[in-house]
């Protein structure tokens, strides 16, 4: 995998699509049950020969990496972005919310389809919930790794260099490819660098005892994360997509969700009336969205001070726009996964750095070559990182003797929530500000 730099230096010289290039494309997952592909979202130049790999977090879609993958393009010629959909994200339905993207249907439709019918039994047709999917039981981190492996091996084809990056959990799953036993070798002998966005793995893992009874509770319970605590795993994700939606294509109008009686109370803001901008700002700064949502969390302004409906002032990191393109999407892909495995998130904490311990044992976590990898490390953190971020990533880079120059660390932990990193704008964004020097260095 280890090619000259040259080549993603020189790679400028020669015609290429331009760097804001899209596309969606698909990769055959692993053998495992229920969807058995994942998609990509790329940008840049096909013919780029260096391949940046990006991981969403929990509840986290590839398309809330869209922003920052444009601004890294721009400014790194010969490289492209892969941001990773994973299988789950296959269980969504996007039907509606695709036409109102594409300008087919009016933005209040995503409303009415996808949360309208849950107090107005009338709304016909409507989004129809995910009724059982006992197979993403088994939906965890081998099973995640061995998808990823379908893209590295992609990405890397031809000889391209390849850099895995992972926000959050999608940090965690980083560390767990870069350290899997594939036969005997470890999965970062088809990496050239690991990027940890406020993820990555570290601490003490679960005990054996610990990790059984995870998984009892597992086969007992839903099979995904329920974020907001209403019985209803996929709210948050779909909550997210119909608040971005309508804040992105109808900003200045009315906000329906303000309106509407079942909106939780902590996502509604303490005024008469929103704006869908007002409404969506709210329920995501950091000052003012409920500690449940801290996965979420952003610094992008605060509501206006007066106005009816009360709209949103932009400000500290990023704006309302910005939040709402992220977690919006593309067609097909938005910023959230509505059906986040449990069982991904129970074997995130075997992973332990690559470190062999017994819960890995009992969850059939393979992560055990912390000790044999060869290449650069980056590490951002912020707010929710809480010093982990960095205490592991130096952790990981000391098992494995890696040279303290090839180890860079970011501490925003005073200034930065945990979106931050994806949402804050250009040119000030510091995750970018820094990513990028330490992409030219890889060797």
């Amino acid at each position: 995998m280890r090619r000259a730099f040259l080549i993603c230096l020189l790679l400028p010289l020669i015609a290429a699509p331009p760097a804001s290039a899209e596309r969606v494309f698909g990769v055959r997952g692993s053998e495992a049950p229920g969807p058995d592909r994942l998609r990509v979202i790329e940008q840049g130049p096909r013919g780029a020969d260096c391949v940046f790999v990006l991981v969403p977090g929990t509840s986290g879609g590839a398309a809330y990496f869209r922003p920052v993958a444009r601004a890294i393009v721009k400014r790194l010629p010969g490289w492209k972005v892969w941001s990773v959909d994973r299988r789950e994200n296959q269980l969504e339905d996007h039907s509606v919310a695709d036409a109102v993207l594409a300008g087919e249907r009016p933005p209040a439709d995503a409303f009415r389809y996808y949360l309208s019918w849950l107090t107005d039994p009338s709304v016909t047709p409507h989004f129809e919930p995910v009724a059982s999917a006992d197979h993403a039981r088994r939906w965890g981190m081998g099973v995640a790794v061995r998808d990823l492996r379908r893209v590295i091996a992609a990405a890397g084809r031809g000889g391209r260099q390849v850099v895995l990056g992972g926000h959050s959990l999608g940090g965690t799953i980083a560390v767990a490819y870069a350290t899997w036993d594939f036969g005997g070798r470890p999965g970062g002998d088809d990496l050239d660098g690991l990027v940890l966005i406020d993820g990555g793995s570290g601490g003490a893992p679960p005990t054996r005892a610990e990790a059984r009874q995870q998984l009892a509770e597992l086969a007992g319970g839903s099979p995904f994360i329920d974020l907001t605590g209403l019985g209803l795993p996929w709210s948050a994700g779909v909550f997210n997509l119909v608040g971005s939606t309508l804040a992105r294509l109808a900003p200045g109008e009315r906000s329906v969700l303000h309106d509407w009686p079942a909106l939780p109370a902590n996502l509604r803001a303490p005024v008469p009336t929103t704006t869908n901008a007002g409404g969506y700002g709210y329920a995501l700064d950091s000052e003012t969205s409920p500690g449940s949502l801290r996965l979420v969390h952003t610094r992008i302004g605060h509501l206006a001070e007066s106005g009816d409906p009360r709209g949103w002032v932009d400000g500290e990191l990023g704006t309302v726009g910005r939040a709402a393109e992220l977690f919006s999407g593309v067609e097909g892909i938005d910023g959230t996964a509505w059906y986040h495995p449990l069982r991904l998130s129970i074997d995130g904490g075997a992973v332990a750095g690559g470190v062999s311990n017994p819960a890995q044992r009992e969850l059939a976590v393979r992560a055990t070559h912390g000790d044999d990898l060869d290449m650069p490390i980056y590490a951002f953190e912020t707010t929710l990182g809480a010093g982990r971020v960095l205490k592991g990533a130096r952790a990981l880079a000391r098992r494995s003797d890696i040279p303290a120059r090839d180890v860079q660390l970011v501490d925003r932990s005073a200034t930065y929530d945990h979106i931050d990193p994806l949402s804050a704008a250009m040119p000030a964004n510091a995750f970018v500000r820094t990513v990028v020097p330490f992409l030219r260095r890889v060797r």
